[in-house]
């Protein structure tokens, strides 16, 4: 029971293995010690934030007044696994876990005084895990509004999914309603 001093410990071989320890062991780092692992590689250490994607509107989704309405983000900046459906506006994640969802949805009601509420639903299949709502009914000046949705969800890594829904309320029905370019929604695994 000693302290040995080195500055490099190598294997013998080159490109070989050096074992520290064996099953039990334990290997303490104290405070303030660093660990640089910024250039090697790492196996068997932490996790990756997979699956994960972020959608986005390129362009616009219309909507009808007072109508709860599945939002369909249509262009991806990124999907690790495939997993979110532009088509079906669904996330449907082949992995276990917890999952940290945002959604910004942007409402847009078609003219100034126009929009009186609107809400934005975060739902895990069929359930809703979050409800974010912009409510305009007595300064009546609005157009457009954007809401934002945050959770984390408990996925079982086959059959469930997550989606966005809207509703807008405008005092004109005829108005041009719709989500807007800028709308985003996103999630990833945030544990194993």
């Amino acid at each position: 029971m000693g302290t040995i001093k080195t500055t490099n410990i190598e294997p013998i071989a080159d490109n070989g293995t050096v074992t520290l320890g064996s099953s039990g062991d334990t290997f303490t780092v104290p405070s303030g010690v660093t660990v640089n692992m910024s250039s090697a590689t790492q196996t068997g250490v932490g996790g990756a934030n997979t699956p994960a994607f972020s959608a986005y509107y390129s362009s616009v989704q219309a909507l009808s007044n007072e109508t709860t309405t599945t939002l369909l983000f249509n262009a991806e900046y990124y999907d690790s696994a495939s997993a979110y459906d532009t088509s079906t506006g669904k996330f449907t994640p082949q992995t276990a876990g917890k999952y940290f969802v945002h959604a910004n949805v942007k409402m847009q009601s078609g003219g100034m005084n126009n929009y009186y509420f609107g809400f934005a639903n975060l739902k895990k299949n069929t359930t809703t895990i979050a409800e974010g709502l912009s409510d305009d009914r007595t300064a009546g000046d609005a157009r457009a509004r954007t809401v934002p949705l945050t959770a984390i969800i408990d996925m079982n890594g086959s059959t469930d999914f997550f989606l966005v829904e809207a509703y807008i309320s405008a005092s004109s029905s005829g108005s041009t309603l719709q989500i807007d370019v800028g709308s985003t929604f996103q999630a990833y695994k945030i544990i194993e």
